[in-house]
């Protein structure tokens, strides 16, 4: 832009963006060697005024860093006054933000709350804990004469509780049964803990099974038995509806199904006998599997004297 002599420069004093102060002047430097006539003086401290202006607003135009996923722009209040005054790209950088509740949110009660991107954090999976089984002393135990006549040499205790079976004293009627009471055949004790392992791990929600008497530390004769006298005996009581860990006394509380897999699982590991209830609705391989008066809330498992 250039002026010409005998050229009348009539421009309006204009104020920008509402300011109601006088922009003050600006001295030109180096002073040009002619007279600068008024209206071509007044035109450039407004071009100097308006570029000031635009650099400020471009400095202000800044971004808050929130997180490493999301950066939210500053909003910029508008000029103007009174409570009718909204968010417009000229606002401030001073305005002040409250974080809380998901939003963004001013200090102005009529602002409406800035939605915050959610950020999706990585899930750690817990690794599954394997079972922690006891240790178990074994021993080359010798089962000597008949389940009902007999006694048992260097027996191999069960232990009273593990991670897929409890024990269960007919005595008292509590949990957990004498470590007196739980003495068998090492491929007694081997199988009990297959067996219910193997158990627990088809049914991982169903409650552990409840073991009861095998033998004594030398087997011979047991209080509430006939038999269970060389290590080759185990009563199991079948599984509860309820998941209670103790023995059933009545055949409704008796889980069926659970009662039946268990069953078939002993069947499979060899068993020589298993004597259920008339009423407890298990069944098997007819001369494995036999009814039995007194067995309707437990399995009696009878295993073959081993080879040798």
């Amino acid at each position: 832009m250039s002026w010409n002599i005998g050229e009348v420069w009539l421009e309006a004093d204009l104020t920008w963006f509402r300011d109601r102060a006088a922009v003050p002047a600006i001295a030109l430097s180096p002073p040009l060697p002619f007279p600068v006539p008024p209206g071509l003086a007044a035109s450039r401290r407004r071009r100097e005024a308006w570029k000031h202006k635009r650099s400020a607003r471009r400095v202000r135009r800044t971004a808050l860093m929130l997180s490493p996923a999301v950066i939210l722009p500053f909003a910029l209040r508008g000029h103007g006054s009174g409570n009718g005054a909204k968010l417009v790209l000229e606002d401030p950088p001073s305005l002040t933000f409250r974080l809380g509740q998901g939003a963004i949110r001013t200090t102005d009660a009529h602002d409406r709350p800035l939605p915050l991107v959610p950020v999706r954090t990585p899930r750690i999976r817990e690794k599954a804990r394997a079972p922690v089984y006891p240790k178990v002393a074994w021993h080359n135990a010798i089962s000597v004469g008949l389940p009902y006549d007999g006694h048992l040499v260097d027996g191999t205790q069960l232990p009273i509780d593990g991670p897929a079976w409890v024990t269960w004293d007919p005595v008292t009627d509590s949990v957990p049964n004498l470590r007196d009471r739980l003495y068998g055949n090492q491929r007694t004790i081997r199988t009990i803990i297959a067996v219910t392992e193997a158990y627990h791990a088809a049914h991982p929600h169903a409650p552990r099974v409840v073991i009861g008497d095998i033998s004594r530390t030398d087997g011979g004769p047991m209080d509430e038995h006939v038999s269970h006298q060389n290590g080759l005996d185990v009563d199991v009581y079948y599984p509860r509806r309820d998941r209670t860990l103790r023995a059933p006394t009545r055949t409704a509380q008796i889980d069926t199904a659970l009662a039946q897999d268990l069953l078939n699982r002993f069947v499979a590991a060899g068993a020589q006998m298993i004597f259920v209830g008339f009423h407890a609705g298990l069944h098997g391989p007819s001369g494995v599997v036999i009814p039995y008066p007194n067995h309707e809330y437990h399995m009696h498992v009878r295993f073959p004297p081993p080879r040798g």
